[in-house]
């Protein structure tokens, strides 16, 4: 889906870009598939804060995603949304028995198409789903799961893709985007094809407000404030940060410092990492 440039009419139009929904055939959400969405402004239960820069935003309703793809059958494609909640487009499907679903809609997949969840095995086409073990060495998949019957976990945003290397016993050997290869179990259901909104990578937010509209407020940088606020402040003009290394405004190291923890569960899962040369 290519990106929409506009006439430098402000300097906020000026870089601003946005997505021209091309792949988008329906505008009104399926109401059975709706879910209000609280805000929390990055707070917990306790009314701190744990995540920074968040609040405001655009009100929105959260739509319920069928990451599981549990419901055996044939569905056809009722139209492709945008979902205010992920990067990626969502399709609306409906089942022979008339029950609808959301799905993530992969690349290629369009109205009146069908769709075939089938864990013993289906056509090899953008947007069936089946387990890894009756998918094909070599095939383009996503919406992974890593424990079975939990649902998809892995390769869920625009344009995503991962593929299928090899399969050895219980398990298959799949490269993910980052470029790392990991044991995943063969009786867990993956979805064919690749996700759509591919130039979403590609969009230029362009002004600040835009960004407060998805819900960011601003980020003032530690270097910039008084020695009480941050360790990072104080100091007469530009400062170096002062330490051996750049910290959190708690103290703790931040850029480079490893937190994985040295006997890592997963780590027998992991044939080769994403940073390996």
């Amino acid at each position: 889906m290519p990106t929409k440039r506009y006439n430098p009419t402000s300097p906020a139009r000026r870089f601003m870009t946005v997505s021209t929904f091309e792949e988008i055939t329906k505008s009104e959400p399926e109401r059975s598939l709706l879910e209000s969405l609280n805000k929390a402004g990055g707070r917990n239960n306790y009314g701190r804060i744990t995540v920074r820069h968040r609040g405001g935003g655009n009100r929105r309703k959260y739509r319920i995603i069928d990451f599981k793809r549990n419901k055996v059958g044939t569905a056809k494609v009722i139209g492709i949304e945008y979902d205010p909640n992920r990067s990626a487009n969502i399709a609306l499907i409906q089942y022979e028995d008339g029950e609808m679903r959301y799905i993530l809609a992969p690349l290629g997949v369009t109205d009146g198409m069908e769709i075939v969840t089938d864990p013993a095995g289906a056509d090899i086409k953008p947007g069936n789903a089946m387990y890894i073990a009756n998918i094909p060495v070599g095939t383009i998949i996503h919406n992974i799961e890593l424990q079975p019957g939990k649902g998809g976990q892995l390769v869920r945003t625009a344009g995503a893709s991962a593929q299928l290397m090899a399969k050895e016993g219980k398990y298959a050997q799949v490269r993910l985007p980052s470029g790392e290869v990991r044991l995943i179990a063969l009786n867990c259901m993956a979805t064919i094809g690749q996700i759509g909104n591919l130039d979403h990578e590609n969009v230029s937010i362009g002004k600040a407000g835009r960004k407060r509209h998805m819900g960011w407020r601003p980020t003032v940088r530690g270097s910039v404030m008084n020695p009480c606020d941050h360790p990072h402040g104080g100091g007469e003009g530009r400062s170096p940060v002062g330490r051996p290394g750049p910290v959190t405004p708690w103290g703790k190291p931040a850029l480079g410092l490893k937190t994985r923890k040295k006997k890592n569960l997963n780590d027998k899962f992991i044939v080769k990492r994403r940073n390996d040369k």
